[in-house]
């Protein structure tokens, strides 16, 4: 059975629920949904697991904050024995128009903090990461107070089906491959 970590990252914190900066958590949330299964507290994070078609999901939505997910997406990894092209992590983007997905197999931390993180603890860039575009639409100076405020109308009501989207795009990268998954969904 192939085994998979689907890291969703953001804040932990009632305060943060609704934030651009935790679409990570809420593509885990929405994916968990679908699956009808639940996120349990377990050590560095809130945990949950799924079966689809021979694959097994670990969604991880670490409890380190953003700027310490590294600690949380490791220890998951040598926990669950999962090899590192299997690992996906699921961050938001400033650099990508609202609702857009980027997927990629490597890359830079591009100033995100939960990115730098894991870079530095597992020592590589070189790992499947989804990039959920939140857009740049703040006014220079406020990017902190955009990136951790809340969504606006219009984002409001178009993102339920962009997490539609979303989660239909992780369940491809575990049955279709990453490559396969790139090419069906990046851009859209």
């Amino acid at each position: 059975m192939k085994k998979f970590l689907i890291a969703g990252l953001g804040n932990i914190g009632a305060e943060y629920v609704n934030t651009r900066h935790n679409i990570g958590f809420k593509v885990l949330d929405k994916l968990a949904q679908q699956e009808s299964i639940d996120f349990t507290t377990a050590k560095l994070g809130a945990v949950a697991e799924c079966k689809i078609k021979g694959r097994t999901l670990i969604l991880l939505k670490p409890n380190t904050y953003m700027n310490l997910s590294g600690k949380a997406v490791k220890y998951w990894l040598e926990k669950e024995k999962i090899p590192l092209e299997n690992l996906l992590v699921v961050t938001d983007d400033l650099n990508i128009a609202f609702g857009t997905i980027r997927i990629k197999a490597k890359g830079s931390d591009g100033g995100h903090n939960g990115l730098k993180s894991i870079q530095q603890v597992l020592n590589t860039a070189t790992y499947p990461r989804f990039r959920f575009g939140i857009s740049d639409e703040f006014k220079k100076g406020s990017q902190v107070d955009y990136v951790l405020g809340e969504w606006d109308e219009d984002e409001k009501a178009k993102l339920p089906e962009r997490l539609e989207t979303a989660a239909e795009a992780i369940k491809s990268f575990a049955l279709a491959g990453l490559a396969n998954t790139m090419n069906g969904f990046n851009g859209k």
